[in-house]
């Protein structure tokens, strides 16, 4: 599954690990130098939860943690029945 959020669209997008040595120069030090680049990814904190979508379905969806602050998930209701009642009922 791709690490993709299914309300905000956020993937994880590329970066770089930045090396330095040396002593910034308002320290004292001569400055500082770039020793290496390695690339690098930045994933986003995905969650798995159980939401009420808007055509009244509920299923699980991969979201954000900024969607969920920001309140753009409806969060299914807790269940009231057992597993056993459903079959009870039916017969």
């Amino acid at each position: 599954m791709a690490r993709i959020c299914e309300l905000t669209g956020k993937r994880p997008i590329k970066g770089n690990i930045i090396w330095r040595s040396g002593k910034a120069k308002k320290t004292g030090g001569i400055g500082t130098h770039v020793t290496a680049i390695t690339k690098r990814k930045f994933h986003v904190n995905l969650q798995r939860v159980k939401a009420l979508m808007p055509n009244g379905e509920v299923r699980y969806i991969r979201v954000a943690a900024s969607a969920l602050k920001q309140g753009l998930v409806t969060k299914a209701p807790k269940r009231t029945w057992k597993k056993g009642d459903e079959v009870k009922k039916k017969a």
